[in-house]
């Protein structure tokens, strides 16, 4: 399907219109709240400033999107097959409130400065709609791989945060080293962010394709790449200062060698998920790392009144999301 093909179908009924406008909604908020962590150790430590990091992260979040063809399909495949919907109003409507489940809960949890994960917010509002719906339900073979990716990620994320800090005490680069390759590593963890972020939601247009009479068949062209991209791009413009502050000044203390092991582990999660065709969240990942990184130094320190905090508002989100986009499709259907 077309550009112009896929616009003149979803924009020729109410749902299909208000589910193409609700999915910019959430990859402007993932850009907002969730593309942050990736420049939020550089900044942190003075390796960029606030307005250097976002310029540098709103780029490659664009850069890492537009390559998900090479890389990511498989990603957007998985999340293509969570959940059951059927074609016409009724699946319209399930995936509408899925999406505004999603916003909802990043807006709450961005007042409190808490970074959650868009992602695993739409994982669970796909679900809790299908499971609304009472036909197709979820698929277990992408429901595994959503689990997998979950428990995978965040483990490689901290132990690689914790291993390579700990390598990196004992080197003696000059300042400029560390702060260079500091820059490096925010920009790579831009780039994994938007190729794994990108395909996630633009499975949901892709779905929606299916609901307003697309084939039914997986097809990921690449103008709907450019198009999550660039919505994610400004939602990144917007800064992200508060999430920042939380994770990367207040959560721990870090210097440029702890930032750089958190990026490059970071990274190296995000890519391996994506290669595997996992969906994870950058946010949990890039935490974890941090949190490993600043634990391998010797006198580490992570606060653990906001590091439960957070544990506490990732615990919810699945229940959350998917309780809430359960009873919105229930009160949609109901019209």
């Amino acid at each position: 399907m077309s550009f112009l093909e896929f616009f003149s179908a979803a924009f020729s009924q109410p749902l299909g219109t208000a589910v193409v406008f609700i999915t910019l909604g959430v990859l402007f908020v993932n850009g907002w709240t969730d593309a942050p962590n990736a420049i939020a150790a550089g900044v942190s430590t003075g390796a960029m400033t606030l307005r250097q990091g976002i310029l540098l992260a709103t780029l490659m979040n664009i850069l890492g999107g537009c390559t998900t063809l090479l890389a990511g399909r498989q990603v957007a495949k998985t999340m293509f097959s969570l959940g059951s919907f059927t074609p016409g109003f009724r699946g319209s409507a399930a995936l509408a409130a899925a999406l505004l489940s999603v916003i909802l809960w990043a807006v709450i949890a961005w007042r409190g400065g808490i970074p959650t994960s868009e992602s695993h917010g739409l994982m669970a509002g796909i679900m809790g709609a299908a499971l609304a719906l009472g036909e197709g339900g979820i698929s277990p073979l992408a429901l595994g791989k959503v689990l997998v990716g979950l428990i995978l990620s965040i483990g490689m994320g901290f132990l690689g945060g914790w291993l390579f800090s700990r390598r990196f005490q004992k080197k003696t680069f000059r300042p400029r080293v560390w702060r260079n390759g500091q820059i490096i590593s925010a920009a790579l963890m831009a780039f994994a962010h938007g190729l794994q972020d990108t395909p996630k939601f633009a499975s949901v247009l892709i779905l929606g394709m299916t609901l307003w009479g697309g084939s039914g068949s997986f097809s990921l062209p690449f103008w709907m790449l450019v198009f999550c991209s660039a919505a994610m791009g400004l939602g990144t413009l917007l800064g992200g200062g508060r999430i920042i502050r939380t994770v990367g000044s207040e959560m721990v203390q870090i210097d440029q060698k702890e930032g750089f092991a958190a990026d490059l582990a970071g990274t190296l999660s995000l890519l391996f998920s994506t290669l595997q065709g996992l969906p994870v969240s950058t946010t949990h990942v890039k935490t974890c790392a941090l949190m490993g990184a600043a634990l391998g130094r010797e006198d580490g320190y992570v606060n653990g009144k906001i590091a439960a905090s957070m544990f506490g508002a990732w615990l919810l989100t699945f229940p959350f999301c998917g309780l809430l986009s359960f009873l919105l499709t229930r009160l949609f259907l109901l019209f």
